[in-house]
């Protein structure tokens, strides 16, 4: 396994858009199918007036997987992962943590003055509770959107 984080790009937008999950996962990770249209979307539009780099997950040359990356610029706090998935195809091989990671070094290399990572997770995704939990993420005291917040200290 060799996981990447890429940029979507006009290169490989299109094959984003065919990345999906199970149907019982929709509701964990966008009400719109398929789920890379929405954090496209809001790539664009940017609806907290932050900027949203999206990014796809590879292994080698397979994309395998999505994210948006949204934070206040000039905050070392506000920087939050959203729309996080691994393709259906590509689930319980160990890619989610293996991105998880990747965006840590992500983070560092290009975010220097970034001190936590943040993401709200469906109360009911309970795989993506564990994975965040093992990969150091905390609950944190607080809510968004009804879902509870976790929290990375980098």
């Amino acid at each position: 396994m060799c996981v990447t984080l890429q940029p979507v790009t006009r290169v490989n937008w299109r094959e984003a858009l065919e990345l999906s999950v199970e149907p019982g996962q929709q509701h964990f990770v966008a009400e719109v199918v398929p789920p890379v249209a929405i954090a496209l979307a809001k790539a664009y539009i940017q609806p907290r007036g932050w900027p949203v780099l999206p990014h796809a997950i590879y292994d080698g040359l397979v994309m395998v997987g999505f994210f948006n990356l949204t934070y206040e610029p000039g905050s070392t706090e506000d920087y939050w992962l959203q729309h996080f998935f691994i393709d259906r195809r590509y689930q319980r091989r160990g890619y989610g943590a293996a991105a998880l990671q990747a965006l840590v070094e992500l983070l560092k290399a290009q975010f220097p003055a970034c001190r936590s990572l943040q993401l709200s997770v469906h109360r009911e995704n309970q795989p993506a509770r564990r994975l965040y939990e093992k990969s150091g993420f905390v609950q944190a005291e607080r809510h968004v959107d009804g879902e509870p917040v976790y929290r990375l200290g980098l």
